[in-house]
């Protein structure tokens, strides 16, 4: 197997290849569930594409909590069926699949009544250990405990001393999710996918009643190709039904868009030495370790208003404030929020108003000869909705195919991470870098963190740090640009990297440089240079403004003020 590597010329024969022959799958949408679909056909020996209409993980799946995890509010809903699937995608990814991504993270859950709250949340915090060690992948996270307030306080100096009479102790597991699916993108190509970004379907080819292609439109060149496949995956999250209209046809179902917003604010703030769970009217409140920092969220309203950029309010900011400093001792103020950031949850539509009842569950259809349609689910179990996904394009197929083997397939970078990580002092002595730096690059991109670090190599001054974004070197600019598939500064400073939300400038101040960075791999003149610094700094303004804004209806229409770097 080799590492792949995404940069511009890949990209170009990627889509020419495509165009070339017929192939057995083509995966439309590079979220988590397009991009691990793309992985598990592959690896099933299928001639595989994938295309995207931007960049990885775009949409929803670079907006989540950040979570892998079972999904502990499902058991008072007593899905358990659902829990024990999510926990042991959990213990696999951690153990197997990509430990170098996923990490374990520790959730205090403060308890407010006495008595009858520790026997009922203890309980269920009990079968949710005893159920991930039942999937033979739970024993890489130490079990729950019980806490009184004053032990709770001593892990939690933030919390009001009234805002507890005890507390639990639980581990569930976290991860960067673009990382994650940029990190699965080039895994399926380096199983042979061909993988473009910017590739946007535009229709679909039909023989009778029969799908047999779909036309693509190179967003960037402006060329159009028709790619042939057997069979295709409709794997766009919240654009599924406007996917399923290309061809004329009504789905079998519905998504329905569900909105949640998260801020982010320094590890300073907030007095912890463990995340937060909280619950609220609606459903729960997570406080998030997060580097630098921690992540607070979410909230779960309906969108129905722009897809590709949904709008964080000031009633949404307001509403995370609210419910976190009623538990805090200070209080946290507007002036505390680093970054903000909204994503969409894609849904299968109920009968019910209210989109927190609606299904986490996942479903897959065949609606027309040639078409699978996958939706629905949880980012922890992608991986399972993209087995199912290929397992009824497979049924089509004229041909046997092998079952699927991704539950045993390492991303890239978790070969020989766990060594690397055990002999980072001697890699920090070696590249002339702080150990710190070794075991950022390390958590980031795994055994692959030596890829990087030949660039620097190469130019030791792609070992500093980036200007304005001091937590990141400049080489990963470079990198992010020549193997990992980003086309714009936008890319990278909100995917590849998160300078967008993990500083106050939200990015602005590092753009240049980064923009700077990236030319000379993408062959970008000094004009291309200012669009794209220009474009960056437009939608930080148009994100900001919209933030101040009082509901969704003026909050969209001021994110939609800036337009993007190129016509989608």
């Amino acid at each position: 197997m080799r590492t792949a590597t995404l940069g511009p010329a890949e990209r170009a024969q990627a889509l020419a290849a495509m165009a070339d022959r017929e192939l057995d799958v083509l995966v439309v949408g590079a979220g988590v569930v397009g991009a691990g679909t793309a992985l598990d056909a592959a690896t099933r020996g299928l001639a595989t594409g994938l295309v995207e209409a931007r960049d990885w993980a775009s949409g929803t799946s670079s907006r989540s909590s950040k979570l892998i995890h079972g999904g502990l509010r499902y058991l008072e809903m007593l899905d358990f069926a659902l829990v024990r699937e999510a926990l042991k995608e959990r213990g696999l990814l951690l153990e197997r699949l990509a430990p170098h991504l996923v990490k374990p993270v520790p959730f205090l859950y403060p308890l407010q009544h006495k008595g009858w709250e520790r026997f009922y949340a203890g309980s269920g915090v009990a079968l949710y250990d005893a159920m991930s060690l039942s999937s033979g992948h739970g024993r890489g996270l130490p079990v729950h405990r019980h806490l009184s307030r004053r032990r709770a306080l001593r892990v939690a100096p933030a919390l009001k001393k009234d805002a507890l009479v005890g507390a639990l102790q639980y581990y569930d597991a976290q991860m960067d999710d673009a990382r994650f699916v940029a990190t699965l993108v080039r895994t399926a190509a380096s199983y042979g996918a061909h993988v473009a970004s910017r590739a946007r379907v535009i229709g679909f080819l039909r023989e009778g009643e029969r799908v047999v292609g779909a036309r693509v439109q190179d967003v960037e060149a402006g060329g159009e190709y028709e790619v042939r496949a057997k069979q295709i995956v409709n794997a766009t999250g919240v654009w599924t039904d406007d996917t399923q209209a290309l061809i004329g046809e009504r789905g079998q179902f519905h998504v329905r868009a569900s909105k949640g917003i998260h801020l982010v604010v320094p590890k300073d703030r907030i007095h912890s030495t463990t995340g937060l769970i909280l619950r609220t009217e609606k459903s729960v409140l997570f406080v998030i370790p997060w580097g630098r920092h921690w992540i607070v969220g979410t909230t779960d309203t309906d969108w129905d208003l722009d897809k590709a950029h949904p709008a964080a309010s000031s009633a949404d900011i307001d509403y995370l404030l609210r419910h976190v400093n009623s538990v805090l001792a200070v209080p946290l103020t507007r002036d505390d929020v680093q970054g903000v950031y909204a994503g969409l949850r894609p849904l299968l539509a109920g009968e019910s108003d209210a989109t927190s009842k609606l299904s986490r569950e996942h479903t897959v259809a065949h609606p027309v000869p040639g078409l699978v349609v996958v939706a629905g689910g949880k980012y922890t179990t992608y991986r399972v909705m993209a087995k199912d996904a290929v397992d009824e394009a497979v049924h089509a197929l004229d041909m046997r195919v092998a079952a699927c083997v991704t539950e045993d397939v390492p991303l890239l970078g978790a070969e020989g991470y766990r060594a690397l990580w055990n002999a980072r002092a001697r890699t920090a002595a070696r590249a002339g870098l702080h150990v710190a730096r070794v075991e950022h690059l390390l958590n980031r991109y795994g055994s692959m963190a030596e890829e990087v670090l030949e660039l620097i190599a190469a130019d030791p001054k792609l070992g500093e740090p980036l200007g304005g974004a001091e937590d990141y070197l400049r080489a990963e600019v470079v990198y992010a640009a020549s193997h990992e598939g980003a086309r714009h500064l936008d890319d990278v400073l909100t995917r590849r990297t998160r300078i967008s939300i993990e500083t106050f400038d939200r990015g602005t101040r590092s753009a240049r440089e980064c923009a700077e960075l990236m030319a000379p791999v993408l062959g970008w003149d000094e004009g291309q240079i200012e669009r794209e610094v220009e474009h960056y700094e437009k939608r930080v303004e148009a994100e900001r403004e919209s933030q101040r804004q009082p509901d969704d209806l003026t909050a969209d229409a001021a994110r939609l003020g800036a337009p993007d770097i190129v016509p989608l």
